[in-house]
């Protein structure tokens, strides 16, 4: 007769110390992962591991201009800067707005893409498309357009252009969106309203936090298509 082997319980804290030792690996992988996705989306991580969007949005110099802090804890957490899961069948490198849930994503390898937060055109004002970035510009001068001086008499001082600075609407940078070889007279910029992100408040023109709508310059290159969703 064969004698039966009885098994005694782990003790809970041996149990808790082999599951943390089981999971470990899992874990490390996982906050790698986060790490690569912040920094992927050109962000710090804290040392709890969060992005700081206290330094990303902070008050800057650039090109001779201070532009303002941003204040990220005001706007919902959506719209901040971030590296997403995003499948689509569009080229690393391509541009999709969407101007229904105010997304712009700059498609990555991988499935995946950085997601900023813009403002977009007023009812009447919306468009949508496909497009290539023709320019980039730094700090460009703004030229109104001619049905936009007719709405606001007083813009006619600007009708040669408003040179670049922090009181320009097109901000610190802009990207010009043609098709083919004419002028859409749509744009990708920055703005000197932040809190107009998250919204319908312009012109038709896509609007970004300066500190993000710098980010992007940096990122995308000139000829790359550009896709307004309706």
């Amino acid at each position: 007769m064969r004698q039966r082997l009885s098994r005694r319980p782990l003790e809970p804290g041996l149990l808790s110390r082999r599951a943390l030792i089981a999971g470990l690996p899992l874990l490390l992988a996982a906050c790698q992962t986060k790490g690569r996705s912040i920094e992927a989306a050109g962000l710090t991580p804290r040392a709890d591991g969060a992005p700081d969007y206290a330094l990303a949005y902070a008050a800057r110099t650039d090109g001779g201009f201070r532009i303002p802090a941003i204040p990220w804890q005001d706007f919902d957490p959506k719209y901040l800067r971030q590296s997403v899961r995003y499948i689509t069948s569009e080229e690393p490198g391509t541009v999709i707005v969407d101007p229904k849930n105010k997304f712009l994503y700059l498609v990555q390898p991988g499935g995946r893409a950085l997601r900023y937060g813009i403002g977009v055109g007023r009812a009447g004002f919306a468009w949508s498309g496909d497009a290539t970035i023709r320019f980039k510009r730094e700090w460009p001068k703004w030229f109104p357009p001619d049905e936009m001086i007719e709405r606001d008499p007083k813009l006619e001082k600007y009708r040669d252009g408003q040179d670049g600075g922090p009181s320009n609407p097109i901000g610190a940078r802009g990207l010009y969106l043609w098709q083919g070889n004419v002028d859409t007279l749509y744009r990708i910029h920055g703005t000197n309203q932040p809190r107009s992100i998250g919204t319908n408040a312009s012109s038709g023109c896509i609007r970004m936090w300066q500190q993000d709508v710098i980010d992007l310059h940096s990122r995308v290159k000139v000829g790359a298509k550009v896709v307004v969703l309706g």
